[in-house]
């Protein structure tokens, strides 16, 4: 009876309440492991931002996804893998991290900056007990070995006949600027999210580019950008160069050589007139804004005249590369001022053609050494163009359009494919198309982030600060004098390191039996 009237009487323990909760998730949210993971997820979400096609550094395979694939093209979406830096998941992985990194630098710095006030210990009273031991009967006194320590540059603590010294606190600096150049590289990636800009542009030959929002083809700003925070600089694109193998091992012949852009630059609606070689990785730089050529491909410049003699288009027509290896590209020509009915066209370009295995053609080589254009289908009617409805380029019309065009069954005037100058007339007196010549388009990212210096300098210093934090090692010397017979301990700080130190050790126990001379 009396142990079940204890046991009422006893306090019930406090719930894990809401209070208890959020320190709990604190603590776990700094933690090293915490840490540490969201560093490794960080590294993991990145993967497919370099495997899968990103819209603001390849758009027009992103675009090929979309033709070849429309159903992985919608998986992609639907996890944010074509704007993978741009997505819901990654911020969050980010702000984590931040949070994290924050909540370890924190009271790592406090402890550190107690650790360099703090002076050595005094030295233990059996040394033998160490993991580096040895005595000495040279008759080294305790002023001595800390006059001799000191010159090691270790820090010295004497006492009534004891000597203690302790040195390698560059491991703790190395681990905590380690940590700090961490959350000073996730800072300059967001003030390059919030100050930058990046946009994407398709330019072809002897066409020109302003650095104007309406220009891009697509412009991603920082929430602090304006059209005013761009830089005024223009180009025009003089002539676009592709080098490819052409002799040598069978297996290599039209691996790419060499891409250069010749642009005619002004770097300010007033400033004269420059030339520029822009080739990959090699960016054209001003003031800060940075323009890297990220893709190339054929334009075939083409006129349709329509059934009442007037031209309904003419200009160079930018083509999707559907096999790299030869530059077989996919053209969509689409002329809707064209009377009595719009003109709309499905091509294929070749740059070298050669007959294709079962028939057809295709090319063998991806050089324009013998370029033609392939006319897959002609089409006409309203192709929803004035509809307000925003349509690819690389697309004829939507779905539920192409099923009401009219295909021009051509029967006997379907043409081989055209050369450079050559001409067909469409049936029913339609108009005529002709292929006039060939030119070729670049794909350019230009960008500006002003938090590039500060992430290279944070990137510098987390290697130079993990170099120090795995090669120095915090280790402790004790020498305590008794009846003029010196005791020699020592031990260090860092797992993994007792090996390493023997060594030292050894050469530590020479420099305090020096005798009467003076250390150097």
């Amino acid at each position: 009876m009396a142990v079940q009237e204890m046991e009422k009487q006893a306090p019930t323990p406090p719930g894990f309440g809401p209070v208890a909760w959020l320190r709990w998730t604190w603590r776990t949210l700094t933690s090293m492991k915490t840490a540490l993971l969201l560093l490794f997820l960080f590294a993991l979400g990145s993967i497919p931002g370099s495997l899968i096609p990103q819209r603001g550094v390849e758009p027009d395979k992103v675009a090929q996804i979309y033709l070849n694939d429309p159903v992985r093209a919608e998986w992609y979406q639907r996890f944010q893998l074509f704007d993978v830096f741009n997505s819901v998941w990654f911020a969050a992985i980010y702000l984590l991290l931040f949070t994290s990194l924050v909540g370890c630098i924190v009271p790592r710095t406090t402890t550190y900056f107690k650790e360099l006030r703090r002076r050595p210990p005094a030295a233990p009273r059996h040394l033998s007990r160490l993991p580096h031991h040895t005595v000495l009967d040279e008759g080294l006194t305790v002023e001595v070995a800390a006059r001799r320590l000191r010159k090691l540059r270790f820090r010295v603590e004497t006492g009534d006949g004891w000597v203690s010294a302790e040195k390698g606190f560059l491991r703790e600096t190395g681990n905590l600027l380690f940590h700090v150049s961490l959350l000073g590289l996730l800072v300059a990636v967001g003030i390059g999210a919030v100050f930058g800009y990046r946009g994407n542009v398709l330019v072809v030959e002897d066409e020109g580019f302003a650095n104007t929002v309406a220009a891009y083809d697509r412009f991603m700003p920082g929430n602090q950008v304006s059209a005013e925070s761009l830089e005024p600089f223009s180009f025009t694109l003089d002539e676009f160069k592709a080098s490819y193998q052409v002799g040598g091992d069978p297996t290599k012949i039209g691996q790419p050589l060499d891409f250069s852009a010749h642009l005619k630059v002004k770097d300010a609606p007033g400033a004269p007139q420059r030339d520029y070689e822009l080739k990959v990785n090699e960016p054209l730089e001003i003031n800060g804004t940075q323009t890297y050529l990220i893709g190339n491909g054929y334009a075939p410049f083409f006129r349709i005249t329509d059934g009442k003699g007037q031209v309904a288009f003419e200009g160079a027509v930018p083509c999707l590369i559907e096999f790299p290896a030869t530059r077989v590209s996919g053209c969509v020509l689409k002329a809707p001022d064209a009377q009595p009915g719009q003109l709309g066209f499905l091509m294929r370009f070749l740059p070298t053609v050669a007959p294709a295995q079962g028939g057809g053609f295709t090319s063998s080589f991806p050089g324009d050494l013998m370029p033609r254009v392939q006319v897959l289908g002609a089409f006409t009617g309203d192709f929803g163009v004035r509809s307000g409805r925003p349509q690819s380029v690389y697309e004829l019309a939507p779905p539920e359009i192409m099923k009401k065009l009219k295909p021009l069954v051509m029967g006997s005037t379907a043409p081989k494919p055209l050369a450079p100058g050559q001409s067909f007339d469409l049936p029913d007196g339609l108009g005529k198309l002709e292929f006039v010549a060939v030119k070729e388009w670049m794909t350019l990212q230009i960008a500006y982030d002003p938090g590039r210096v500060p992430a290279l300098l944070a990137a510098g210093l987390a290697t130079v600060s993990i170099v120090f934090s795995l090669v120095i090692r915090r280790r402790r010397v004790f020498v305590r004098v008794k009846d003029g017979t010196a005791e020699v301990g020592g031990l260090t700080r860092t797992e993994g390191s007792a090996a390493g130190f023997a060594e030292e050790f050894a050469d530590i126990v020479k420099v305090l039996s020096a005798g009467d001379k003076d250390v150097r």
